[in-house]
């Protein structure tokens, strides 16, 4: 996989952890470094390790599957893309308080679930894991951070936004590997 295309991945994944970045932004009293690092990195850190979670457990089906995994890569991130857009239907939440270690866990793991499925795609096209996961976790990390940033100055105008844009790229992937594999015949 070329490095645009797990740039692009990485951007796309990243917009489910920038929107709820927007949102821990926006909750925050007195916003303070050491408070929006404590999100960018755990929302990267569960970025960067749900992708090899997902491509460890597809190198153990990969073989059951090799001859339709373009078509298993296309439905996972078309799945994962269609559900980030149809998530903007629902109105700007006010979250609990991110700062909390409970809280900020269940942010992390519930944006970083579509990033397990992206590592199922990688192990089934064959990608080596350790640079997409490197990109993906800092990516994350950059997009969180500037997101509570952005929460605290303009709040969710853009929430929605950023997770619809999100999803299209995902599609946008997964389309791009689907109609790659069918033109090679393989």
């Amino acid at each position: 996989m070329d490095f645009l295309s797990i740039l692009l991945i990485a951007v796309g994944l990243a917009m489910d952890a920038f929107a709820v970045s927007i949102s821990c932004g926006l909750t925050m009293d007195k916003l303070r470094t050491r408070h929006v690092l404590r999100i960018a990195f755990c929302f990267g850190l569960f970025q960067a390790l749900m992708p090899l979670a997902g491509w460890v457990l597809g190198i153990y089906f990969k073989n059951f599957i090799a001859s339709i995994d373009h078509w298993v890569a296309f439905v996972l991130l078309a799945f994962v893309g269609g559900h980030m857009i149809w998530e903007t239907r629902e109105g700007c939440k006010k979250r609990q308080n991110p700062l909390d270690w409970h809280v900020l866990l269940l942010l992390s793991v519930a944006t970083s679930i579509d990033a397990f499925a992206v590592g199922l795609t990688f192990a089934f096209l064959d990608v080596a894991v350790a640079t997409p996961v490197a990109i993906i976790g800092c990516v994350t990390f950059i997009l969180s951070y500037v997101g509570v940033h952005i929460g605290d100055k303009v709040g969710c105008y853009f929430e929605k936004k950023v997770e619809w844009l999100g999803g299209l790229i995902l599609i946008g992937i997964g389309l791009k590997i689907l109609i790659e594999h069918l033109i090679k015949g393989t």
